[in-house]
């Protein structure tokens, strides 16, 4: 049994799939969307010939399609009855992706498979439910908003890499895809430090591992979060002014009318915001972080050099 699936697998018995193989579908379903051959083969411990017929029994019924991926086949499960059956119909993991998200879509699950154990928050709902649940403002977590005008769409952790959290810590997964500079780990790590910190200040300890396929990513991946793990001394409390700010910022959207009247109304809050941030932008960073971990794929194409 895999915990973290809370039973979704049971779901799909009416496309006529039970055990191993339901749990299969829906670790693939719920954290890439795509999966190769190789993990099939490792996670399911079945000949290549039985895996050869659940891929293209999967396909004939047109529940998933194989591409191209540097030069071998991936399987795509993109069937929207599937989705909605495990209740995550929305989530854009079904649909074709360029060659770096693929690349992403792939170790998260490599890791996730190797790591079924771990608490995993594998939809966005769940995910901003566990941090809502501590208290957390949806200011503090990543955002990116799709669409113009009235019709634009919020998504939090729209990157969808892996986040495992309970009551002993949290772990967040950074998957690169064979970036050549260290830009993309460290914009990553700005857009959740003030997460990581309002998490330790609630007493929970967070850990970054950083996935890739070959020694010099997870190298210079490493670099990186030695520096989010090192203790530069005292410092200002980031992570409770952020977590001020987010509070405000939620009062004036509208969902604390008592905070705003104490503060002044909508120009009292405006000028408190200006003020923490002020204090932020001259707060020297302190430790982020309070472990690391690299960790290397040898199942997708083009790993281990």
């Amino acid at each position: 049994m895999i915990a973290h699936l809370k039973g979704r697998e049971k779901a799909l018995e009416s496309f006529g799939w039970t055990g191993a193989r339901a749990e299969w579908i829906a670790l693939v379903c719920l954290h890439s969307g795509v999966f190769t051959r190789a993990q099939l083969l490792d996670r399911l411990r079945v000949h290549r010939g039985t895996a050869r017929r659940f891929v293209r029994a999967m396909t004939a019924r047109r529940l998933a399609a194989e591409e191209t991926f540097e030069g071998r086949k991936v399987c795509r499960i993109h069937s929207r009855s599937l989705y909605r059956a495990l209740g995550a119909e929305h989530i854009r993991h079904r649909r074709s992706a360029s060659t770096e998200v693929l690349t992403r879509r792939l170790l998260s699950l490599d890791y996730v498979i190797d790591h079924t154990g771990l608490p995993w928050l594998p939809t966005e709902a769940e995910k901003v439910g566990a941090f809502e649940g501590l208290g957390l403002g949806r200011a503090l977590l990543p955002v990116r908003v799709y669409g113009t005008g009235a019709a634009t769409t919020r998504r939090h952790f729209p990157v969808k890499l892996p986040i495992a959290m309970d009551a002993g810590g949290a772990l967040f997964v950074y998957v690169d895809p064979g970036h050549d500079t260290s830009t993309a780990i460290r914009s990553w790590g700005a857009a959740h430090r003030g997460l990581w910190e309002a998490i330790r200040e609630r007493g929970r300890p967070v850990e970054v591992v950083a996935v890739g396929r070959r020694r010099r990513e997870t190298q210079r991946a490493r670099r990186v979060m030695r520096g989010w793990a090192e203790d530069t001394g005292p410092a200002l409390p980031v992570a409770a002014i952020r977590d001020e700010i987010a509070r405000i910022k939620q009062a004036v959207r509208g969902m604390d009318e008592a905070l705003v009247e104490e503060l002044g109304g909508l120009q009292g809050c405006l000028v408190r915001i200006v003020e923490l941030e002020d204090r932020l932008a001259s707060a020297r960073p302190g430790k982020a972080i309070d472990g690391f971990a690299t960790w290397r794929s040898s199942r997708i194409p083009g790993g281990m050099v």
